[in-house]
C-alpha cells in the first residue's frame, strides 16, 4: 500500500439510502437499503465491501456516482479528495477522477473498437503509444486494438475494461462486482489486473460478495450486511478460525468458506421497510441479548478495527 496523504482519498461518513415508493391504496413508503454505512480509503488502498447478494453494495457505488434514480433519497456525508462530494461534483468528477469498472463486460460500446475505447479516455496527445504500453502490460496482443467487444474473449473484455481504468485520470477505480462467472484462472487474472491499479496509486472500492477474493487483494474489508457495516477490519484479520474478527457475522462469513469451517449460515439476512429497533444480525446471532433486540449499536473502535457490536 502506497503511503497515505494527510485525508482520505474516499470517505463515506453515516450514509443512508431509502426509496419512496406507493404501496396499497397509493400509501407513501419509504422502503430503506442502507443506513449507517461509513468507510475511509486512502490512495494505493483497496477496500472491500463484501455482502450477500442483494445486501445494497451496488447500490453504494450508485450513491458515489450519483446515479440514483429519482424516487431515491441519500442521506449522510460523502467526501472525495477532502472535499464534500455534492451533486454537483459528482457529475463533474464520474468517469473522470472517479472511474467505475461494472460488472458487466457488455458495458463497452459494441460499436467502437477496443484500442479506440481506451484511447478516448487518455487526455495526453500521445494516446496510441500510452495505449499500446498499456495493452503490453496487461498482456494484450496489438491486434487486439482493432477488435470490437463482440470479437474479446470474456478476459479480454475485462482486461480492456481495466485498460480504460489504468488510462483514465481518476484517483478512485470502484470496481463492483468484477468476477462473478469466472473460471478460477479468470477469476485470479482479474484480481492480479485490480492489485495493478491499486500499485499505480489510485484507491480501489472492490463491491464484491466473493470474501475470499476480497481477503486476498484488499488492505481493509467491510462486513456489509442488510445495509449496515458490521466491522471494518484489515484483511489481515481474516485467519485461523477468525479469533481475530470482531464481529460473529464476520466470523460466519470466513468460516463458511470451504478451506475453513465450511459452516452454512441459519437463514438469509432479512430486510425491513423500517429502521430495525435492535441489531440487524440479531435474529442470527448466537450471542443475542435482550440488549441486542432493544437497541441498535453503534460503530466503535475495537483493536484498531471498527465494529458494530455490543459483545465485541
Amino acid at each position: 500500500m502506497i503511503g497515505q496523504a494527510q485525508h482520505p482519498l474516499m470517505e463515506v461518513r453515516q450514509l443512508s439510502l431509502h426509496f419512496h415508493q406507493y404501496g396499497k391504496g397509493l400509501q407513501e413508503m419509504k422502503a430503506e437499503t442502507i443506513t449507517n454505512f461509513d468507510m475511509t480509503l486512502h490512495r494505493g488502498e483497496i477496500v472491500a465491501v463484501v455482502g450477500a447478494s442483494g445486501s445494497g453494495k451496488s447500490l453504494l457505488a450508485n450513491s458515489i456516482l450519483g446515479i440514483l434514480p429519482k424516487n431515491a433519497e441519500l442521506g449522510g456525508k460523502l467526501y472525495f479528495d477532502g472535499e464534500e462530494l455534492t451533486i454537483e461534483k459528482q457529475i463533474q468528477l464520474r468517469g473522470k477522477e472517479i472511474f467505475l469498472i461494472p460488472q458487466s463486460v457488455n458495458a463497452l460500446d459494441p460499436l467502437m473498437k477496443a484500442g479506440k475505447q481506451v484511447e478516448v479516455v487518455i487526455k495526453s496527445k500521445d494516446r496510441k503509444n500510452i495505449r499500446r504500453n498499456i495493452f503490453k502490460n496487461l498482456g494484450l496482443s496489438p491486434e487486439t486494438a482493432d477488435l470490437y467487444p463482440f470479437e474479446l474473449s470474456g478476459g479480454m473484455a475485462r482486461r480492456v475494461l481495466i485498460a480504460m481504468a489504468i488510462a483514465s485520470e481518476a484517483k478512485l477505480i470502484i470496481a463492483d462486482e468484477p468476477t462473478p462467472g469466472l473460471d478460477s484462472e479468470a477469476r485470479n487474472e482479474t484480481l492480479t489486473l485490480i492489485k495493478h491499479l491499486s500499485d499505480s496509486g489510485k484507491g480501489v472500492l472492490f463491491i464484491t460478495h466473493d470474501l475470499d477474493a476480497a481477503h486476498s487483494i484488499a488492505d481493509k474489508v467491510a462486513v456489509f450486511y442488510a445495509g449496515q457495516t458490521l466491522e471494518v477490519a484489515d484483511a489481515k484479520d481474516f485467519s485461523g478460525k477468525g479469533e481475530s474478527l470482531r464481529h460473529p457475522y464476520s466470523r460466519a462469513l470466513w468460516n463458511a468458506l470451504p478451506q475453513n469451517e465450511f459452516l452454512p449460515a441459519s437463514e438469509v439476512q432479512r430486510f425491513s421497510r423500517q429502521s430495525p429497533t435492535g441489531c440487524v444480525y440479531g435474529s442470527r446471532c448466537p450471542l443475542s441479548t435482550e440488549l441486542c433486540e432493544q437497541q441498535q449499536p453503534h460503530a466503535r473502535t475495537v483493536d484498531g478495527g471498527s465494529v458494530r457490536c455490543f459483545h465485541a
